[in-house]
């Protein structure tokens, strides 16, 4: 390989992960998929999708609080106390939630299931920019 090519890569920065452009992302692909779903196919499922996102912000939140209190307790030296039972409430509640939905049959369970994975959609929107990012930046 040429040293140029070699260059290259070390001298590209690599933009950190922004976790407000993906949650950002995350709602307008909630709410436009809500808005789709109200209009293309009934308001119940749009309302469903919608119900879905609001989960996956909420489940995104509840991570993101609960690995925080185990990364400040390693780096304050002490021992994190990863109490299993409390990391998997998270997935009870959810579970919960789903079932709930499920047996209430007020939304399609599909529509929410659709809503939760909203965050995976964000996060290939974001991969694309990125993509599309890169090749406009050479």
């Amino acid at each position: 390989m040429s040293e140029k090519s070699e260059q290259g890569i070390d001298e590209q920065q690599v933009q950190p992960l922004s976790h407000k452009r993906i949650l950002i992302l995350m709602a307008c692909a909630v709410l436009f998929g809500s808005i789709l779903c109200s209009v293309f196919v009934s308001v119940g499922f749009g309302v469903g999708v919608l119900i879905g996102g609001v989960l996956s912000l909420v489940n995104y939140y509840w991570l993101k609080r609960s690995l925080k209190v185990i990364f400040d307790e390693a780096v304050a030296g002490e021992k994190p106390q990863f109490l299993t039972a409390r990391y998997f409430m998270r997935y009870l509640a959810l579970g919960a939630a789903l079932a709930v939905v499920y047996l209430t049959q007020l939304v399609p369970i599909v529509a929410v299931l659709i809503g939760l994975a909203s965050f995976a959609a964000a996060i290939v929107i974001e991969g694309f920019i990125r993509l599309f990012n890169s090749f406009s930046n050479r």
